[in-house]
């Protein structure tokens, strides 16, 4: 890259960057292929980034980029259409996801909680329950702000469920506890 610039090849230098964006989907490389546009051209080409990572083939990267963007409205949308791919071990990915989205996306945040709870207790990952109970009381305080449940399984009955199938998991149940005595 420094090499194109400093031999002033801006045409190939911007060639590369993109396809760097379409190989890694990295923000790094479409800020830069942006910065070196015209300012009338921008916001087109930012555009069709931002549909190309909603298209991109794995999720967990398409996620990171959108958190990393950042685009909240993005990645809630990437969330949403693609839940089955949520990967609740990738705690590093979805950790900072879900709390970008917490404020104006409740719906897409839980749905990120959630399979990092059911992840956790799924394979029985002792050492996670903590932030598993963390999870759930997230998704608790989530509750009041989603609108409309539509296809997402209302809390109670997400509760419920877990409850049913991770009952005999008391370490998860005494760290959901000892957040709140009174919620158990």
């Amino acid at each position: 890259m420094e090499a194109l610039l400093a031999n002033d090849r801006l045409k190939e230098a911007q060639e590369f960057r993109w396809v760097r964006l379409e190989r890694y989907l990295d923000a790094s490389s479409l800020r830069a292929f942006l910065d070196a546009l015209p300012e009338s051209d921008r916001a087109a080409s930012e555009q069709k980034a931002l549909r190309y990572a909603l298209a991109y083939s794995h999720f967990a990267t398409a996620l990171r980029f959108f958190t990393d963007w950042p685009d909240p409205l993005g990645a809630a949308h990437l969330v949403l259409d693609r839940r089955v791919e949520l990967d609740g071990n990738l705690y590093f990915v979805l950790d900072p996801a879900a709390k970008a989205l917490e404020g104006k996306h409740p719906q897409a945040a839980t749905l990120i909680y959630r399979a990092m709870i059911e992840h956790t207790l799924d394979r029985a990952k002792s050492t996670r329950y903590g932030h598993a109970a963390r999870h759930l009381f997230e998704c608790k305080s989530l509750m009041a702000k989603i609108g409309s449940y539509n296809d997402l399984e209302p809390h109670r009955a997400f509760l419920a469920r877990i409850k049913g199938s991770h009952a005999r998991k008391t370490g998860f149940w005494s760290r959901v506890a000892e957040l709140d005595p009174l919620w158990v």
